[in-house]
């Protein structure tokens, strides 16, 4: 269980400053951060990421003033990209980095103190290829106890990696050794509920189409109990509260748990229609056949 203290005591101590001219690792790597209409988070994440030469920002249209902020930044440079996918998206901003190394972020990842610390000391081997990150998730700006949102492999290779869309997100897959970072990362998203609410819909209708198309054995242990459509919306709410500790963070902690209950019922829903639709299809084709014969 991560110390919330800890790390609002660390976001607020300053880094120490780099020797001109000195070199670390983190000259070998450029953050990559796919964007659309993030006002409410990318000023925070560009904050923590003052050490970077080159921040490269690929957007699909914002339109809310993101790109004014994006602007603004010397050191980042905005490519548009027509939005296709996660996984495109991602190979494409690979296409624009020339360093070795690529940061990959979300437009609400913020970097801890510690964590860039420990960016700027790594010396990776040949054989390592990447780096996971654990995260701390923060609703309305507070750190809770636990979440569900799961470590992601954040610091790569650029010629070793490669995006595939799964279901409403994506994943890298990296070639060769991936370690684990010992610093975490915050996740710190302060869209209005109202946005989140609206793309409930479309991630439950495209998690329902890769849940039911999977092989079931291929599936992870969570994903097959969502597969089920109906057991997992109690079973996700009472882990989110009681096993994560969300049950002690206050307000902030039932409003995630209950964004979670929400999400898992959003799908259940998807995927109970679904085969209703594929059931009723079936019907009728085999209706069908007995009338022409």
């Amino acid at each position: 269980m991560v110390s919330k203290s800890v790390y609002l005591e660390q976001a607020s101590e300053p880094l120490p400053d780099r020797a001109c001219g000195s070199k670390s690792f983190l000259d070998s790597v450029t953050p990559l951060i796919i964007t659309f209409n993030e006002i409410d988070n990318i000023a925070r994440t560009l904050e923590a990421l003052d050490w970077a030469k080159q921040i490269v920002v690929i957007d699909s249209g914002s339109t809310d003033g993101t790109l004014d902020v994006l602007s603004a930044n010397p050191r980042v440079r905005v490519i548009f990209n027509k939005f296709e996918g996660f996984a495109q998206q991602c190979m494409f901003g690979l296409s624009q980095i020339e360093t070795e190394w690529v940061l990959s972020l979300d437009a609400d990842y913020v970097l801890t103190n510690d964590l860039q610390r420990e960016l700027a000391q790594l010396t990776p081997h040949a054989t390592q290829s990447g780096f996971r990150a654990a995260f701390v998730y923060l609703i309305h700006g507070k750190p809770l106890r636990g979440a569900l949102y799961p470590a992601r492999t954040i610091l790569y290779r650029r010629a070793l990696a490669t995006y595939n869309n799964i279901g409403h997100g994506h994943k890298v897959v990296i070639a060769g050794q991936v370690d684990d970072l010992s610093s975490p990362v915050f996740h710190d998203d302060r869209k209005p509920l109202s946005r989140w609410l609206a793309s409930q819909t479309n991630y439950a209708r495209a998690e329902a189409a890769h849940l039911l198309s999977a092989d079931p054995s291929a599936l992870r242990p969570i994903d097959k109990l969502r597969r089920m459509g109906w057991l997992t919306p109690p079973l996700v709410f009472f882990f989110t509260l009681f096993v994560r500790g969300c049950a002690w963070d206050g307000l902030n902690g039932w409003h995630y748990a209950l964004q979670r209950l929400y999400a898992e019922i959003l799908l259940a829903l998807q995927i109970a229609d679904n085969r209703l639709i594929a059931k009723q299809h079936s019907s009728t084709k085999e209706s069908e056949v007995e009338t022409s014969c």
